[in-house]
């Protein structure tokens, strides 16, 4: 059988969220690196929210998620995802997963589903920015400069991503201290119309810059995807609020800012908002940032 692991197949982004049912509490999946011989941290916790996901009823909306990041997984062996049913109310339902390899838990999830109902709704505006059709393909780069790394990344097969220049985010505040970072994303290939997979889906990518945000101060110009690292950068834990109804598969501006980073850790935070200005989600994430000296 193919593996997802085999990097001359493309996967599509379905896919990465599949799992397989051993019990009704217990899921088994594989993720790709991240890093060599990492996990991918946005996939095991998009895998850890499916599997959750699936013992709630579907009209209950997944509207948050706290997770961390215990040890590195390995991508060339198999993830169990075991779920915990905490509570089940009238309109709140709250999950608890824990990601184990080889028996020994590698993440913890804890995530929370409602049902909708009507309230005031407001929001934050979203920045003008331009449109990610006006901005350059960061893989073309990746793939001239880099050709081995890229044909062995899973993500660029799956996920579409534009960097804007910061200079033309009209909300840019260019403040002493703080690192800041807009990208618009997607997945590659359109999704069916299943709330829990778009929500994965977006969990899945706001793993991807998050922690690159908060070491731009130590490799200013190096994304996750081109340059040499200065840095050793991971996520150590993870959280997001989602806000309203999306579709992960149509072009999201992700606005991250990181207002602190110190004794090898960097926090970072971030809006997800729709192409037509809806505010979505918002993440916030630690990570372990060490200069590579």
């Amino acid at each position: 059988m193919t593996s997802i692991l085999d990097h001359h197949v493309s996967p599509d982004f379905e896919s990465l969220l599949t799992l397989e049912k051993l019990s009704s509490t217990e899921f088994r999946g594989y993720c790709h690196a991240g890093h060599p011989m990492r996990a991918f941290g946005g996939q095991v916790a998009a895998q850890a929210l499916t599997a959750a996901g699936s013992s709630v009823p579907s009209e209950n909306l997944a509207h948050s998620l706290h997770g961390y990041f215990l040890s590195a997984g390995d991508p060339t062996k198999p993830i169990v995802y075991e779920v915990e049913r905490l509570r089940d109310g009238r309109s709140y339902r709250s999950r608890r997963v824990t990601a184990r390899q080889g028996g020994e838990p590698i993440f913890t999830l804890s995530a929370s589903f409602k049902l909708s109902e009507d309230g005031a709704d407001r929001q934050l505006v979203m920045p003008e920015v331009p449109p990610p059709e006006d901005l350059p393909d960061p893989y073309e780069h990746w793939a001239k400069e880099r050709p081995e790394e890229y044909q062995a990344a899973t993500t660029v097969r799956v996920m579409s991503l534009r960097f804007v220049p910061q200079d033309r985010v009209s909300d840019y505040r260019a403040v002493p201290g703080l690192s800041e970072q807009t990208v618009w994303l997607k997945p590659a290939q359109a999704l069916p119309d299943n709330p829990l997979l778009h929500v994965c889906a977006l969990t899945y990518g706001s793993d991807m810059t998050l922690a690159s945000t908060a070491s731009l101060d130590i490799q200013p110009h190096r994304s996750m995807l081109k340059g040499e690292s200065r840095a050793i950068v991971t996520s150590l834990d993870h959280a997001v609020w989602f806000h309203r109804p999306f579709r992960a598969d149509e072009w999201m501006l992700f606005s991250q800012t990181s207002p602190s980073s110190c004794d090898g850790r960097g926090l970072s935070s971030g809006h997800f908002w729709s192409r037509k200005g809806d505010l979505v989600a918002t993440v916030v994430q630690e990570s372990l940032v060490r200069r590579i000296d």
